[in-house]
């Protein structure tokens, strides 16, 4: 409320009636002094003043009801210009009557009489809104249709929404994610990383897979588990159509009897959060935010992925919570325990078989990791270098690329220097 606005009825009759028993108290000449008082704090004539506080103090109800001034010919009116403008509310209709009725008048909308156009000039901002409720724009107006809503994938109803407890001391349950290098243009083919990330030892899983489609999922899937040194015994993705569809989740249940197939709830990115913080840390600190749509880039970050799997699953310490200390109800600190690669925490939980495990520790003895970092850094700066070429030439080429995809991944997994299952 603007505070230099005057009173109305209400707050008027409200202040007489906190003034009243002063005035009933008062000698003749204080009353004078009140009702000067009173004159200036309302606005009110003194008269007016004298009858309302020595009389009835509250408002009498009307009797009889005014006469409808308004008739059928101005809601008419008032219906038509309203609908021409889609509905709009009563205080932005109110100024804009007159002109727009004159407007479907000359192009033989409507028929306004003289006296029908004055009331229209006069009309009130609040019988406005009855006449507007009366008429339901709601119902009518453009605005408020909703578009037809799609059809919503049932198949993620069968399958829980949770998050995987952090203190996961079994590996084998993995968050997965999938990382779209498209730049600032969605548009057209361009390649993904898939990842799996093992809640318990921070084992990650990365593949560089050109597009998104059921194929190349499923090929990318495989290829990190003809990788994968440990059975996988949950797959916990969000709530994308390319996790969850039929053919995806097929393959998970003629791959692995027993499979636990779970998702995060919508728009909860920390149901997945060792996943997403690994997004960051192992992929677009290494590949930024750019566009790689070309087979030489997919091929340059093939070979970059076989080298940061080494560098992140063999030498990279990580430190996973051991627990949480409460300071108060509302906050808490981590505690975490000796910072160990992903590595020597799968061998420390024994889920690795011996000669996996002695393969494992052969391979890591015989790398050196100055090496390996340079390398690493050899290959970002090549893929700087290379050059996008146009959507068409790179759809041509993933046409014959992907009629050969199984022949790919087993010719990627042959080339690994690293022990694989």
């Amino acid at each position: 409320m603007d505070e230099k606005e005057s009173m109305n009825v209400k707050e008027r009759r409200k202040y007489i009636a906190i003034m009243w028993p002063r005035y009933q108290k008062a000698s003749k000449l204080e009353k004078c002094k009140i009702l000067d008082e009173m004159e200036r704090v309302t606005g009110m004539h003194r008269k007016s003043l004298i009858r309302v506080i020595t009389g009835r103090l509250t408002r009498k109800k009307r009797e009889k009801e005014r006469g409808k001034e308004y008739g059928i010919a101005e809601e008419n009116a008032i219906r038509r210009i309203a609908q021409s403008l889609d509905y709009p509310c009563a205080e932005r209709l109110q100024p804009n009557l007159i002109w727009m009725a004159e407007q479907l008048v000359k192009h033989g909308e409507m028929t306004v009489s003289i006296e029908t156009m004055e009331k229209l000039g006069r009309i009130s901002i609040s019988t406005l809104k009855r006449v507007l409720k009366r008429v339901g724009r709601d119902k009518f107006k453009i605005a408020f249709r909703k578009p037809k809503q799609s059809r919503k994938n049932h198949l993620r109803k069968a399958y829980s929404m949770k998050r995987i407890p952090w203190d996961t001391p079994e590996p084998g349950h993995f968050e997965v994610d999938l990382v779209w290098h498209c730049g600032e243009d969605g548009g057209g083919e361009y390649i993904h990383t898939l990842q799996m990330v093992d809640v318990a030892t921070g084992w990650s899983e990365i593949a560089a897979i050109y597009g998104r489609s059921y194929k190349v999922i499923r090929d990318g899937f495989q290829s990190i588990l003809d990788r994968l040194p440990f059975t996988v015994k949950e797959i916990h993705p969000d709530n994308g159509s390319e996790f969850f569809n039929g053919h995806i989740i097929r393959f998970w249940n003629q791959k692995i009897e027993g499979l636990e197939l779970t998702r995060s709830r919508p728009y909860h990115k920390n149901d997945n959060r060792f996943v997403e913080e690994n997004n960051n840390s192992l992929i677009r600190a290494y590949l930024g935010y750019s566009r790689y749509n070309t087979i030489e880039q997919l091929n340059t970050i093939r070979r970059l992925y076989q080298c940061l799997w080494t560098y992140h699953n063999l030498f990279q310490p990580l430190m996973r919570t051991t627990a949480k200390e409460y300071l108060d109800p509302l906050h808490y600190r981590r505690l975490f325990d000796r910072a160990l690669p992903p590595l020597d925490r799968l061998i420390k939980s024994g889920v690795l078989a011996t000669s996996t495990a002695e393969n494992l520790l052969l391979f890591r003895d015989q790398t050196n990791p100055i090496l390996l970092r340079d390398e690493i850094e050899s290959l970002i700066f090549d893929l700087s270098q290379l050059n996008s070429h146009s959507l068409d030439v790179v759809v041509n080429v993933k046409d014959t690329l992907y009629e050969k995809e199984p022949v790919l991944w087993v010719t990627l997994s042959n080339e690994l220097s690293v022990p694989v299952r």
